[in-house]
């Protein structure tokens, strides 16, 4: 998954915690990668927890969820991206990327 801001992949940690931060944007699982978090503005695009106000939310199972209050709500995932076009998922990526790879080895 790219950043949200930028599209720049995220590759694989050094070893530790990864410098990429996670968070909600219209109900979808985002990441943010650490050249996009030195600005200020960021936050600002993500979601916030309807009791808290916290961006610390994680999207899964169709629910979002507050890592800082524990506040827990069903996703209302929006069907396109705001243009018209599907957002491509996990899956839709996977498939191009088998296709790509598969395309290359015939």
């Amino acid at each position: 998954m790219p950043c949200f801001r930028c599209g720049a992949r995220q590759s694989d940690p050094v070893q530790g915690a990864s410098p990429w931060r996670r968070g909600v944007r219209a109900d979808r699982q985002v990441l943010i990668c650490p050249v996009c978090q030195r600005g200020d503005e960021w936050p600002a695009e993500l979601d916030r927890c309807e009791k808290c106000g916290s961006v610390a939310l994680v999207c899964r199972l169709g629910e979002v969820e507050c890592r800082d209050c524990g506040n827990l709500r069903i996703a209302l995932r929006p069907a396109a991206d705001g243009q018209g076009a599907e957002t491509p998922g996990l899956s839709e990526e996977v498939a191009a990327a088998l296709s790509r790879v598969l395309r290359r080895a015939h």
